[in-house]
């Protein structure tokens, strides 16, 4: 049981370290609009024009006076001048303000032998170590050298490989990679 404990704390505490560090010197950009996502868009002093919308899966919303607009691939800035740029010959000085109030795209899976399979909808993009962390960590029967995260881009499939064990020992670390929505990390 001490066992245990003491293999979870260092778990939690090498993500935590990744963790740091990778947002430190790597996440630093506006969120990306995807599918699923609920956005908040109003035109200053128009309070008939605020909406929340879901973006469908085509990537677009329908929004009053301009009709559908593609959002889905965009930051929020972007979507904010789209809206500005189409709304003008309605409302003029229009200014817009788009907000994402609720992510439904940042999705992961975590299968197999790990405490917690499933699904993780989360806020911010997450690595590997992150995943397992999220799922619970692995069960003691897991193949620790032989995790993979199986990634989806249309009709391609890419398998990166992941050791575990390498990576708690502070060997290999570049293969603790950030998830992409969709992602599946398949531990055997």
């Amino acid at each position: 049981m001490r066992r245990l404990a003491v293999f979870s704390l260092s778990l939690f505490l090498l993500t935590l370290f990744f963790t740091l560090n990778f947002y430190k010197t790597t996440y630093a950009g506006d969120y990306t609009i995807a599918p699923a996502d609920v956005l908040e868009i109003s035109i200053w002093g128009e309070e008939e024009l605020a909406r929340q919308l879901v973006v469908r899966p085509d990537g677009k919303v329908s929004f009053p006076l301009i009709g559908d607009i593609e959002v889905a691939g965009k930051t929020t800035t972007q979507v904010k001048k789209l809206v500005e740029e189409k709304i003008r010959p309605y409302i003029p000085e229009a200014s817009a303000t788009v907000i994402v109030s609720q992510l439904g795209s940042l999705q992961y899976f975590v299968i197999g032998k790990v405490a917690k399979p499933g699904m993780f909808n989360v806020s911010k993009p997450l690595t590997v170590l992150q995943a397992l962390a999220m799922a619970g960590g692995l069960t003691t029967f897991a193949n620790e050298s032989n995790i993979s995260i199986v990634r989806y881009h249309g009709a391609k499939t890419t398998r990166f490989p992941f050791n575990y064990k390498e990576v708690k020992q502070g060997k290999n670390l570049q293969q603790n990679i950030l998830l992409e929505r969709g992602d599946v990390v398949l531990v055997p």
